[in-house]
């Protein structure tokens, strides 16, 4: 039975008519319904009249036409209630009709901008991004499809110098198109075509460039294997909350700001991601309650800054990464109750910096970690309760 209905329920699912039974059977059915009703309305209202009029002294017969005109009375009543039935069934058909027709509609603009956006012409191209974009506001019920292409579209191999033999001319103005489109989408939580909240992923996507600022990512979101190449994606002032954040094995080679975002609660995972010569900017960003884990990433050139950012209620894992070159800065940050973990990682080079820093009710840990060079600093750092282990390297204090 079980089965049964579940089968029913896959059959009818998509449809936009209402199951109705066939005329032939509803016809004579309401013809007896209605002579049955008809006939026990009738003798329900007999014997009423026959009690009301044996009550009277002397008692007096019951007058039929009364009896008739009750019934008929009652059946009127019945008439109207069948007739606004009939009436609410054709507005079913109607607008089963009108979903059919806005369903196929719909099929046929994503068909037609998906072939856009495969045109050879980027001028096409752009035309079938815009025209996706505008498919996911009316189309509702398959926004989370049309957002997936948007992002497909991102992740397909992308050569940006004009000298490469997969490069296109005009596609990285599309790209940026396509970044822009979901940028807008992500500014305004409360709006009806709001994308705030749907998955976005970027995997394996090269970026040499975008503009994401002030978004409000609700939603899991993936840049993991990402490539950010030459130029700037632009994260600045953006909301993360909640969701998972990956950015895990992801390649900096260009610049990533996320200058002044917020990140609250989730998980922002950066595990086994290479720093070849990028900045990624967290500079005054607040973190609340958020984890924040470089485990296993490789730091061989560029940066990572945090100068003046805010930690709170959260943690910071740098486990079993390897620093080689480059420059990771807690300048002027504050850390509050966060449990910030580096053991066994590996210093070889570069410099980690905590000038400034305010570390208040929280743990530090550079257990079991490896010293061969570089420089980790605290100078004119604040401890206010936080229990830190140094590993490897001299507590500042007892200098």
């Amino acid at each position: 039975m079980a089965i049964s209905l579940r089968r029913k329920r896959d059959a009818s699912r998509g449809r936009y008519t209402p199951n109705l039974w066939p005329v032939w059977i509803v016809a004579p059915v309401a013809m007896m319904a209605v002579g049955v009703a008809a006939w026990a309305i009738y003798q329900y209202a007999y014997d009423h009249f026959a009690q009301a009029a044996g009550s009277q002294v002397p008692a007096e017969p019951v007058d039929v036409n009364d009896v008739i005109k009750a019934t008929v009375t009652v059946l009127t009543l019945v008439g109207a209630v069948l007739a606004g039935l009939y009436a609410y069934r054709k507005q079913l058909l109607s607008e089963g009709d009108a979903h059919r027709a806005d369903a196929s509609q719909l099929a046929d603009r994503y068909t037609t901008a998906a072939e856009q956006l495969g045109h050879d012409q980027a001028a096409v191209r752009l035309a079938g991004v815009y025209a996706l974009a505008r498919l996911a506001d009316d189309w509702q019920e398959q926004r989370q499809v049309c957002i997936d292409v948007l992002c497909a579209y991102l992740r397909m191999p992308y050569e940006s110098s004009l000298d490469a033999p997969g490069h296109r001319v005009g596609e990285r103005e599309v790209r940026f198109t396509v970044i822009n489109v979901i940028r807008t989408h992500l500014q305004d939580r409360d709006a009806n075509t709001s994308w705030c909240g749907y998955r976005l992923d970027f995997t394996g996507a090269v970026f040499d460039g975008g503009n994401f600022s002030g978004s409000h990512f609700d939603g899991p979101i993936s840049f993991s294997h990402a490539l950010f190449a030459d130029g700037t994606v632009d994260f600045r002032g953006a909301t993360f909350s909640g969701g998972e954040i990956d950015f895990s094995s992801a390649k900096f080679n260009g610049r990533v700001w996320f200058t002044n975002a917020r990140f609250i609660g989730g998980i922002i995972s950066f595990n086994q991601a290479e720093f070849n010569g990028g900045n990624v900017y967290f500079a005054g960003a607040h973190f609340t309650g958020s984890t924040l884990t470089f485990l296993l990433a490789k730091i061989t050139d560029g940066m990572i800054n945090f100068a003046s950012a805010e930690l709170r209620s959260g943690a910071l894992y740098f486990n079993e990464t390897t620093f080689s070159g480059g420059t990771v800065r807690f300048d002027n940050a504050t850390f509050s109750g966060i449990k910030g973990d580096f053991r066994v990682s590996l210093f070889n080079g570069g410099t980690v910096s905590f000038a400034n820093t305010i570390l208040s009710a929280g743990t530090l840990s550079f257990a079991n970690s490896t010293h061969g060079g570089g420089a980790v600093r605290f100078t004119d750092a604040a401890y206010d309760g936080t229990v830190i282990d140094w590993g490897p390297f001299p507590n500042p204090a007892s200098n």
